[in-house]
């Protein structure tokens, strides 16, 4: 599913849609809804695209949450210590609030 289809069913009244999401404002103006609605701006949903697109990309790169627990079982502070720094990685390659 496209990220902008995960966005725009979020809002109330999201009364659906005909053909491909929209990749730009001029394909989004001309959008074939189901019924009238009030739609939010292009503008609002690329902000929160781009929030969920960050969510997405960390997720893939996220190093296994398995990887910290079995340093903590094993007390093993090097192997804690690198899944932090690994996590800690990924979210400076995947900065929120930069499009």
């Amino acid at each position: 599913m496209a990220l902008f289809d995960n966005v725009i069913s979020t809002y109330a009244g999201f009364p659906g849609y005909q053909g491909n999401p929209p990749t730009t404002e001029q394909e989004y103006a001309s959008v074939n809804w189901f019924k009238d609605w009030q739609k939010p701006t292009w503008g609002e949903l690329q902000v929160k695209i781009n929030e969920l697109s960050v969510q997405v990309n960390r997720a893939k790169e996220y190093p296994p949450i398995t990887d910290y627990i079995d340093g903590v079982v094993k007390g093993d502070q090097a192997q804690i210590d690198k899944y932090i720094a690994d996590c800690l990685a990924v979210k400076a390659k995947y900065p929120k609030g930069v499009a």
